[in-house]
């Protein structure tokens, strides 16, 4: 839902769910700030906290009165399972649909997807 989408608050969402991933965020540690991330994109802090707030609403993020937002427990498996669900949706499925037109069978899809991986 997120990915491609312009937006800028969009993009923090985004960035911030990257730093989960890769690890450079873990769960309970505290996040950016929003000054911090408005700094960062040279945007008004209520945009950037936008962006963050949607993850905070989405349970990703919880808040620590005084402190600031940190890393649900759980929150990097959950954003795998909608990064992969949305890779299904705009990658696969349309390869698939694809590959049936076009007469390309399962084994040489995989043979095919083999072949680019090197």
């Amino acid at each position: 839902m997120r990915r491609g989408d312009d937006r800028v608050y969009l993009r923090i969402a985004q960035a911030l769910e990257d730093d989960i991933l890769s690890g450079l965020i873990r769960e309970h540690e505290l996040v950016p700030s929003t000054n911090q991330y408005a700094e960062f994109f040279k945007i008004n802090p209520a945009t950037a906290a936008k962006g963050v707030a949607m993850l905070a609403g989405e349970g990703m993020l919880y808040k620590k009165r005084g402190v600031g937002l940190f890393v649900a427990e759980g929150a990097r498996e959950r954003i795998l399972e909608a990064r992969r669900a949305d890779f299904r949706e705009r990658f696969i499925v349309p390869l698939l649909e694809e590959a049936h037109r076009i007469g390309v069978s399962k084994r040489d899809l995989v043979a095919m997807v083999a072949a680019e991986r090197g």
